[in-house]
C-alpha cells in the first residue's frame, strides 16, 4: 500500500511539473524558462525535479509529444465507421483540428514549437513521426475506405491526405501569425468548415 501511494505521488508530481512547465514555456518561451523556475512554481526543490526528468529539454519534449498526438487519435473502428459515411470523417478530423487551433494554451505552445523546431532535431523527429505521419496515416485509411465504397474517385490515398491536411495546417499557421501580431482571426473562424465542403465536392463521386 505505501508503495502504491508513492507511485501515485510521483505520478501526480510529474503531471504537475508538465502542467506548470507548459504554462511557463507558453508565457515566457523555452530559453527564458529555467528548471529552477519550474521547480519553484511546482513547489519542490530543483534536485527533486530531476527524479522525474533528466533536464529541461526532456520536459519540453514530453509536452510536445502530448500536443502532437492529441486530439487526432481515432481507433480503427472509429475511422471505419466515419469513413463509410464519407464527409463526416473529414468533418470530424477538421473539427478536432479547429478546436486545437483555437485552444489558447495549445496555440501558445504551437507558436513556441514552430520556433523550436528549427533548433531541436529530436523535436523535428517527433513532429514528423507523431504529428505529420500519424495524421497522414489516419487520413489515408479513411480515404482508402471511401474509395473501396465508391464514395470518392480512386486515387493515391496518401496524396489525397497530403492535399487535405496541408490546407488545414496552413489555416492554423495563418491564425498563429495573425495572433502573434494581435490581429483579428474572426475572418478565419469558418475556414475549416469551408475547406471540408470544398474538398469533399472536389473528390466525391457525383451520382
Amino acid at each position: 500500500m505505501p508503495e502504491n501511494r508513492d507511485i501515485q505521488k510521483r505520478s501526480g508530481t510529474k503531471e504537475k511539473i508538465l502542467k506548470v512547465a507548459s504554462t511557463l514555456f507558453s508565457n515566457n518561451g523555452y530559453k527564458a524558462t529555467s528548471v529552477r523556475k519550474i521547480a519553484s512554481e511546482v513547489g519542490i526543490r530543483e534536485s527533486a525535479l530531476y527524479n522525474h526528468f533528466q533536464n529541461k529539454e526532456a520536459i519540453f519534449l514530453e509536452i510536445a509529444q502530448s500536443i502532437f498526438s492529441s486530439p487526432f487519435s481515432l481507433s480503427g473502428e472509429e475511422i471505419k465507421e466515419l469513413s463509410i459515411r464519407g464527409k463526416p470523417f473529414l468533418q470530424k478530423f477538421a473539427m478536432q483540428y479547429k478546436m486545437l487551433t483555437f485552444d489558447k494554451k495549445s496555440e501558445s505552445m504551437f507558436k513556441l514549437l514552430m520556433i523550436e523546431l528549427l533548433q531541436n532535431s529530436e523535436l523535428r523527429e517527433q513532429f514528423m513521426t507523431q504529428f505529420h505521419q500519424e495524421n497522414i496515416k489516419t487520413l489515408s485509411e479513411g480515404f482508402f475506405i471511401m474509395m473501396q465504397n465508391n464514395l470518392i474517385a480512386s486515387n493515391d490515398p496518401m496524396m489525397v491526405s497530403y492535399e487535405f491536411l496541408s490546407t488545414l495546417f496552413y489555416i492554423r499557421f495563418q491564425i498563429t501569425l495573425l495572433r502573434f501580431d494581435s490581429k483579428s482571426v474572426d475572418s478565419l473562424s469558418t475556414q475549416f468548415e469551408r475547406h471540408v465542403d470544398f474538398f469533399w465536392e472536389s473528390i466525391k463521386i457525383k451520382s
